[in-house]
């Protein structure tokens, strides 16, 4: 049995503990935040112990961590890790810039730390039979690929400190709610090779970040696709992806896959699950973040790499830069190879 440390006790940790509860692989042994009293309170809440970011990395105990801090409080936190030789699982965005993200998954690899990212989409039963399917090439060729992620915040949400800014999440609705989807379209898609976008804050939103975003993208596959994302869209409703190819268009939405073939033959795959889409951002299941998880301390185990690596992450992040960056200077940008 593992122990893990959990860094940051906010909107998120629930999740963790319970996915930490259900596994039979890891307990939670500590917890560590920037406040020592909101550690202490949820530590003697859960039964563990609360640690300083030293103590952490110095517990032999301990044998890898959690972070699910906002990505700018999250530096310091990889480098006390890596430097001890723990490996480290972390909520996206890696960190609000390429640059920064890129920083930290080579601080990893140079001291041959395991870094995995919490991308729980793809843990859906639904989107690992789609990607088998598309893994397989049995769908005929991408041509199409719509990405669409219509949901909601109010502004109660937005009124957090440093939520929906730059100087904390990095952005808005791409960075912290989009990209979820961005991550598994692309691991289902392929690369993306150039974008031209429109990210605008709503009058819906007093925020500093965008909330409502559309855009075109070329893959490198050579197919085409679209993305409309947004915070905006009252009362929200569950993300989807439709990927439409020469023999057949299948549609994520809601944990479920619907296939329609060309020949006229229909198939359906999983079951309906909560997304967080509405006014609850955490209206979800803590099973997808116990598949994640589950594989990466059984990675561990292996001395393998786990599922979803720092360095995979990179990718989803590179196109969320160029995005914002195609908004920014209103042309067509080509996304950073990674």
């Amino acid at each position: 049995m593992k122990n893990a440390v959990l860094f940051g006790v906010g909107m998120v940790a629930d999740t963790h503990r319970l996915a930490l509860e259900a596994s039979g692989l890891v307990q939670l042994s500590a917890v560590c935040a920037r406040r020592e009293d909101s550690a202490q309170a949820y530590a003697t809440a859960h039964g563990v112990k609360a640690v300083t970011l030293a103590e952490a990395a110095a517990d032999p105990d301990i044998d890898f961590a959690i972070i699910a801090t906002p990505p700018n409080a999250r530096s310091e936190i990889v480098a006390a890790m890596a430097k001890a030789g723990k490996p480290i699982l972390m909520e996206k965005p890696v960190e609000r810039s390429l640059s920064a993200a890129t920083a930290i998954v080579e601080r990893c690899e140079a001291a041959g730390v395991p870094l995995g990212v919490v991308f729980q989409h793809r843990m859906r039963e639904a989107s690992q039979k789609l990607a088998e399917l598309m893994a397989q090439g049995a769908l005929g060729q991408l041509a199409l690929a719509e990405i669409s992620v219509p949901w909601w915040r109010d502004q109660g949400y937005y009124d957090a400190p440093g939520r929906g800014t730059i100087a904390q999440d990095g952005g808005g609705v791409l960075i912290t709610q989009a990209i979820h989807t961005l991550d598994l379209a692309l691991s289902l898609t392929g690369p993306a090779s150039q974008v031209q976008a429109m990210a605008r804050t709503s009058k819906l939103h007093k925020m500093e970040a965008e909330d409502v975003v559309a855009a075109g993208l070329d893959f490198a596959n050579g197919a085409v696709g679209t993305l409309t994302a947004s915070t905006a869209s009252f009362p929200g409703r569950a993300e989807s992806i439709t990927l439409h190819c020469t023999d057949a268009s299948a549609r994520l939405q809601s944990g479920e896959l619907h296939i329609n073939w060309q020949d006229g033959r229909t198939e359906s795959f999983g079951a309906a699950a909560g997304t967080g889409g509405g006014s609850d951002p955490m209206a979800f299941t803590h099973a997808w973040h116990q598949g994640i998880l589950d594989d990466f301390v059984q990675a561990i185990t292996d001395d393998r790499p786990p599922m979803i690596t720092g360095r995979a992450a990179l990718k989803t992040q590179a196109l969320v830069e160029a995005l914002m960056e195609s908004s920014l200077e209103g042309k067509r940008m080509r996304v950073p190879n990674v």
